[in-house]
Formats: structure tokens, C-alpha cells, sequence
């Protein structure tokens, strides 16, 4: 079966580029994992949209989304760049369309914009956005989607809504890619989210590496695509998956040891795909049976050293081109 896939750049909010001290020298970090990924194969390069660390608000390197979205955009040449995903609630809508329109502008047509509608609390709080509940968070991501579309796609872009407007605001350029730049919602809630992917969205991201829950959402995401008249297969389903590659032969907790820290073996594991080549190429194949037809992966200590990334495209990625 076919399948794309892209990775994650370490920008910080994993606490990934702390054995670097000097700033300038960890957004080079980052850059050259995107070249990595880019000379390996990979069909895109992801950020996430966060101001704090985690699983804790660190003193420690976060750069933000977009920024560093246009700087990639710039740093490579053929590889795709999205966010996984923009928080609604840290930029208006208006203004996201036009950020998005022209980074891929600059990016000669390889921008992706990811959109959710944010839960990261203590964050949300901390830079003065409060924290609405989630009847509000969700009904304002659904406005913003809306707004969105209008403003890569309308002249003259007008909305009214309950918590956002527009009155012929103009968005040129739209950026490069048509009918306009893809547009990929993050989160698999039924009710909501994957009604607005089968209405509005070019891509998708939910399941959480889990075929069993990729199978049950893509089911709801085809119930809706029926309902609105939409192919299923005009919708790109990606799922996510952090991943520990071993070598052969290797004994997974003591090959671990360093990208653990103080973790135990079991709790690193439960948020970490230790596996060797072939087990993974099987998870992949499960969720591609799923419906999945994009992955999204997370190697640890990969602003270090690229060997995983490197070995993924040479030993997994093949097994599905």
C-alpha cells in the first residue's frame, strides 16, 4: 500500500534541544534535521504550535510555529512544511490566513496549514488568552476554519460569527498552491472536528498512532464525507507516531537508556514505539488497513543525531512507496 510520510523537527517544546546552549546553534539544529529529512525522502517537515515546554513550562527553547515555519521554508528546498497543529485560540483567524498565505509564498507552494482548537491550558493563561471552555474553544475553531477558507479563496472575504468577523477584508497574495494552500485540521472529535475535515480540510491528523482508533475515526470521517458529498479519498488521513527504532539484535531498555533520562523503561515505552524495522513496517501496515495513508513520525534525540531518521527512510519507508 502507499503511504507519505513526514517528521517532526525538534524545535524545543519537547524538550529537545536542551544539550544545546547557544540559540543560534539550536535553530541550526533544527534546520539540519529538516535538510536530513528532506535529502532522505520524507514528504513533509512538522512543528507544533506551543510557547511552553513539556510535560513542564521550562526555562528552556520554544520557538514558535510560524516563525520558524517561514525560516524552513527558506533554509530547504523541496520538502513540505506544516504545524501539528496552530492553536485557534493564539492567532486571529484573519490574520493566520494571511501568515499561512504568504509563507507559501515563500515557500514556492510547499506550505501546509495545520489548525486545532487548543488545549495546552497553563500556556493558553500564561500569555493572556485565558481559557475558554471547550463548548467555546470548539465553536470559534469552527468559525476560524470557515474564515480561513474564505480568505485563501474570496476577493473580498466577509464573515459574522459569534466570536470572530470580516468585512471585505483582502487577503493577496493567497499563496501559490490552488485551488489554495492544504488545509489540515488536527484532532479526531467526532461531533465536530472531522465534520469540519469533511467540509472544509485537505488533511487530517488523528488516532494517535493506534489502528484500532484510526479504524473507528476514519469510519466517522467517511459517514461524514457521505453526508456532505465529499470522496473520503480527497482527504489526506495522516496519524502520528513517536518512535524508538532498534538495531538488530538490540536489547530495547538498555538501547534506550540515554533518550529515557530519568523515565523508567515502561513509562518511556508507553508514549514511544520501541520497535525494530519490521515491526514497525507492520504497525504502519495495520493502520494503512486502518485507512491511513499518511505517518507523521517523532524520533527522539533526533536534533543529535539523525541515524533513526536516516534508518526509517532506508529500512521502513520503501516497504510502502
Amino acid at each position: 500500500m502507499a503511504m507519505k510520510f513526514g517528521t517532526f523537527v525538534p524545535q524545543g517544546w519537547r524538550m529537545d534541544l536542551v544539550e544545546i546552549d547557544d540559540p543560534v546553534e539550536q535553530y541550526e539544529a533544527m534546520t539540519r534535521v529538516g535538510l536530513a529529512a528532506e535529502a532522505a525522502g520524507y514528504d513533509s517537515i512538522w512543528v507544533y504550535d506551543h510557547f511552553h515546554t513539556v510535560p513542564t513550562p521550562e526555562i528552556e527553547t520554544c520557538f514558535e510555529a510560524w516563525t520558524i515555519t517561514a525560516g524552513l521554508a527558506r533554509d530547504t528546498r523541496t520538502i513540505r512544511i506544516g504545524q501539528m497543529v496552530t492553536c485557534n485560540g493564539y492567532r486571529n483567524p484573519g490574520l493566520l490566513a494571511k501568515i499561512a498565505s504568504t509563507v507559501d509564498v515563500m515557500s514556492r507552494g510547499r506550505a501546509i496549514c495545520g489548525l486545532g482548537a487548543g488545549w495546552y491550558e497553563h500556556e493558553w493563561r500564561a500569555y493572556g488568552y485565558g481559557f475558554p471552555e471547550l463548548r467555546d474553544r470548539m465553536r470559534a475553531f469552527r468559525e476560524s476554519v470557515e474564515i480561513v477558507v474564505r480568505l485563501w479563496t474570496e476577493t473580498y472575504a466577509s464573515f459574522t460569527g459569534e466570536y470572530y468577523t470580516l468585512d471585505g477584508a483582502i487577503n493577496e497574495p493567497k499563496g501559490v498552491q490552488k485551488p489554495h494552500l492544504p488545509l489540515w485540521l488536527g484532532g479526531g472529535g467526532e461531533k465536530v472536528t472531522l465534520k469540519l475535515v469533511a467540509q472544509f480540510a485537505q488533511g487530517s491528523n488523528f488516532g494517535g498512532g493506534d489502528p484500532d482508533d484510526m479504524r473507528h475515526k476514519v469510519g466517522v470521517l467517511r459517514e461524514h464525507c457521505e453526508t456532505v458529498g465529499r470522496d473520503l479519498d480527497t482527504i489526506t488521513r495522516s496519524t502520528s507516531l513517536n518512535l524508538f527504532l532498534l538495531e538488530p539484535g538490540a536489547d530495547p531498555e538498555t538501547a534506550t537508556a540515554q533518550a529515557r533520562g530519568a523515565k523508567s523503561y515502561a513509562e518511556f515505552a508507553s508514549d514511544n514505539f520501541v520497535a525494530t524495522p519490521q515491526q514497525v513496517i507492520d504497525r504502519i501496515g495495520a493502520l494503512g488497513d486502518a485507512g491511513a495513508n499518511y505517518l507523521i513520525t517523532y524520533f527522539p534525540r533526533v536534533a543529535y543525531d539523525h541515524t533513526m531518521l536516516k534508518r526509517f527512510a532506508s529500512e521502513v519507508m520503501p516497504a510502502f512507496a
